[in-house]
């Protein structure tokens, strides 16, 4: 074979970041190490925080893996913009991140959910299990929703927000739907700019918005 003086250059960073990633993937224990491995370099390249479970998040003999807003962000990316989706193919995608079966279930059930599912509303009752009011739910929804990373704070379509609020308030059965209706004009007249856009600072330090 012909020899060559050409010398195989290593990045000096490489070997930190296998390492990390390589601790990484010892303390989160994901089931599927292929595609959690995407996961993980995909966000990082994002500048977002990687999917890995914390010291304080591993539940003794348990590889139940705590739900978290990025994995919902994970979820999300893995539903590509489908607007429904078949029971048994979310439930994988649930399942491959080692989230719990029990909230899945809880979710499918609060949501009289069958074979079709319509992702945006399993999605709110998801985050709904993180946030303790509507305000901090639809806050968690828009984060994971949001496509802007690195432009200001998260934001979605005013049509994605008034559905996702119609939503959650019917579900929650503790708010009137006239004053749902109220809000809804309020932010729409007072609040949305001309690019249709709703900001999670519109209704989380705006005192004339009580989503309560």
């Amino acid at each position: 074979m012909p020899q060559t003086d050409k010398q195989i250059c290593i990045p000096p960073e490489l070997p930190e970041l296998l390492k990390q990633f390589t601790k990484a993937a010892i303390r989160t224990q994901p089931q599927d190490l292929i595609q959690w491995a995407a996961d993980y370099f995909g966000a990082m390249s994002r500048g977002e925080n990687p999917p890995v479970r914390e010291r304080s998040e591993r539940v003794a003999l348990s590889n139940w893996a705590e739900l978290t807003p990025e994995l919902l962000k994970i979820l999300h990316s893995r539903v590509a913009g489908r607007l429904i989706i078949h029971a048994d193919e979310l439930a994988q995608m649930w399942k491959v991140l080692s989230l719990p079966t029990d909230l899945f279930n809880s979710v499918m059930n609060v949501g009289r959910f069958t074979e079709e599912i319509e992702w945006l509303k399993f999605l709110a009752l998801a985050c709904s299990s993180l946030g303790v009011t509507i305000a901090k739910t639809l806050k968690i929804v828009c984060e994971v929703l949001s496509s802007d990373h690195d432009s200001g704070p998260p934001r979605i379509p005013f049509s994605t927000f008034q559905f996702l609020y119609t939503y959650i308030a019917e579900v929650d059965g503790e708010i009137s739907a006239s004053h749902v209706s109220r809000m809804l004009n309020y932010i729409e007249q007072e609040v949305i700019g001309p690019d249709g856009l709703i900001k999670v600072n519109d209704f989380t330090q705006n005192p004339r918005v009580r989503l309560e």
